[in-house]
């Protein structure tokens, strides 16, 4: 069977080194833009395009979506040097077969390339459809950062599954970045305009969760003055995340368990029940196989929602991505409390790669916060950072502490740097306004705020 192979890169030296290398994968034809790819594809097919996603011009998504509206029999591979991880998820969800990061692993390219002509050989039915979606780049917000190959395979993960309204199951330590991945897959859906609704199931009492997720009735309960919508009601058709679903008590995944398979909840105190119509994705840092096998989590529940899983990696294992992640936070940091510019020394990068990280993105981020706040200069230097808690024996017992003591100085600390901005100081404390407001009063820091949104 022949097989052809089109190749598509606007540097001259990667379209002969690619074509040389490929050489014996089957006929190779080169482009040195998606313009003249599309002029050669009219004079003769290709099995395989193998396109670069920055060109002058025509970019390699654009290629993308005009093959699978003309030629949707043509597999397409999409290749990038830049570190633009959300653009894998809008490849993916566009119908490419596979997405490579340069510089490319030959070895890996051809494993790619035989499988892409395994599946030719056996596939019946064509590729599906290009999808009308917003981009990624204007809807903004948070983003992830990295180049390490299991966050690749995680936005290949995304792009597969956004289109569809399957349950999706995000699992991770702790500050690994599940609420995230949750928002990428909502922000890469059609429904990316409808709201995404996050809910922390341990900020809630037990009491309180079923209320909080589907609304009451007036006179539900004492203190039911009127009709409640819950989360589920606000989330529409849209997304709503269930965080740290392995935490719930066994009474409310029993009603879970019935919204999943019946697609709709009984408000409490309600004699009719409303229709849920919002995707479900949880997330949890716990092993459930173990919760259900110490009968703290249903079986059933699980299967439910464990139609897709994404594992979230540990920092630590994938220390490559620190630098780009630190550039990333400490910017963002930056722009939070009008201190931009700011740069890492190398010494300070060595520094943050030492270090393994065991509160992972989030133990980051507060790390380079607190850097982006102690700097005296433009340049963010080893003492400036601070890794976890210092070892007992090294400190004077005078210093030790209360968790309390530390929260308050750092709540406090965040807000004399932001001037007393509330928005942004809970932004880079990762809480929400109405949590910091408890915090400020809490810890009577009434005066430090100011009423600026």
């Amino acid at each position: 069977m022949s097989r052809s192979i089109l190749i598509v890169d606007d540097d001259a030296r990667i379209l002969a080194s690619l074509s040389q290398a490929l050489a014996d994968s089957g006929e190779v034809r080169a482009a040195e833009s998606a313009e003249s790819a599309l002029a050669s594809l009219a004079e003769a097919p290709s099995d395989v395009v193998l396109a670069d996603l920055k060109m002058p011009g025509m970019d390699g998504i654009e290629l993308l979506k005009l093959l699978r509206e003309r030629s949707p029999e043509i597999d397409v591979l999409i290749m990038t040097a830049y570190d633009d991880l959300p653009t894998v998820a809008e490849a993916m969800r566009e119908g490419a077969s596979d997405f490579l990061v340069k510089p490319l692993d030959l070895h890996h390219l051809r494993r790619v390339l035989a499988r892409v002509f395994e599946d030719r050989s056996v596939r019946t039915k064509p590729l599906s459809q290009a999808r009308d979606t917003t981009d990624r780049a204007e809807r903004g917000g948070e983003r992830m950062v990295g180049r390490d190959s299991a966050m690749v395979e995680i936005f290949k993960l995304i792009g597969q599954v956004a289109s569809t309204r399957t349950t999706v199951v995000i699992r991770g330590e702790s500050g690994t970045g599940k609420e995230l991945v949750a928002r990428e897959v909502h922000a890469s859906s059609p429904y990316a305009d409808e709201p995404f609704v996050a809910v922390n199931c341990t900020a809630l009492p037990a009491t309180l969760l079923e209320s909080e997720l589907f609304g009451h009735v007036k006179g539900a309960f004492t203190d039911a003055a009127s009709d409640r919508k819950g989360r589920f009601a606000l989330a529409g058709r849209g997304t709503i995340f269930l965080d740290e679903i392995g935490d719930t008590p066994p009474e409310f995944q029993a009603k879970l368990l019935r919204v999943l398979q019946e697609h709709e909840f009984y408000p409490v105190g309600a004699e009719r029940p409303e229709r849920a119509e919002a995707r479900v994705i949880a997330a949890t840092h716990r092993n459930l196989e173990e919760e259900i096998a110490a009968r703290r989590f249903r079986e059933d529940l699980y299967y439910r929602l464990r139609v897709v899983e994404i594992l979230v990696p540990p920092l630590r294992d994938r220390m490559g991505d620190i630098p780009l992640l630190a550039e990333h936070l400490v910017r963002r940091a930056g722009e939070a409390v009008d201190r931009r510019g700011l740069v890492l020394a190398p010494e300070s990068i060595e520094s943050l790669l030492g270090y393994r990280w065991p509160g992972n993105v989030r133990e980051l981020e507060n790390c380079l916060t607190r850097a982006v706040v102690m700097a005296t200069s433009e340049v963010i230097r080893p003492e400036h950072l601070q890794f976890g808690a210092p070892a007992a024996s090294g400190v004077e017992a005078e210093s030790l502490t209360t968790l309390a003591d530390v929260e308050r100085a750092h709540v406090y600390r965040i807000l004399q740097a932001t001037g007393g901005h509330k928005s942004r100081s809970a932004e880079i404390l990762g809480i929400s306004r109405p949590r910091l407001d408890r915090l400020i009063q809490k810890f009577e820091l009434e005066g430090l705020e100011e009423d600026s949104e």
